[in-house]
């Protein structure tokens, strides 16, 4: 069977529990058709990026689903229906991951260096023993 990644996004007036009930709704509407979902990650409550319905923030939630077109088709359907979910997105994919994704894994695992881990400054020394800042003018030069 092919193999999808969903991710839909909930309004941000609905609570924890409401969005879990509606990943439970979707994810039975998967298994009565004869797929499973293999990955349920609900990653929060988070910022859009411009407003969705009147709507500043929304519930995350992400699926990684193992099912028939048929399957995937009809759970999108329910989907645009609910008034509860704002934005939803299925890709296809070759693979699933099965390790947490990019948005559950801490800071400290991602491959970004932190700010204060640069080698390249010292911030120890003061400015103008680094020659950095201010430089006076010569004495004559005043006016």
């Amino acid at each position: 069977m092919p193999l999808y990644e969903n991710i839909f996004i909930a309004r941000q007036d609905a609570t924890a529990a409401q969005v879990e009930a509606l990943t439970e709704t979707f994810t039975n509407i998967i298994t009565e058709q004869g797929g499973q979902v293999t990955k349920k990650e609900y990653w929060g409550l988070r910022s859009l990026a411009y407003r969705i319905k009147k709507n500043r923030k929304g519930h995350y939630t992400l699926l990684n689903i193992d099912a028939p077109p048929a399957a995937v088709t009809e759970m999108e359907r329910n989907m645009r229906i609910s008034e509860d979910v704002l934005r939803l997105l299925t890709v296809r994919v070759d693979a699933l991951e099965e390790a947490p994704s990019a948005m559950l894994r801490s800071r400290d695992e991602r491959d970004r260096p932190r700010r204060g881990d640069r080698d390249d400054r010292d911030r120890d020394r003061p400015r103008r023993e680094r020659g950095e800042g201010f430089v006076p003018a010569p004495e004559g030069d005043r006016t």
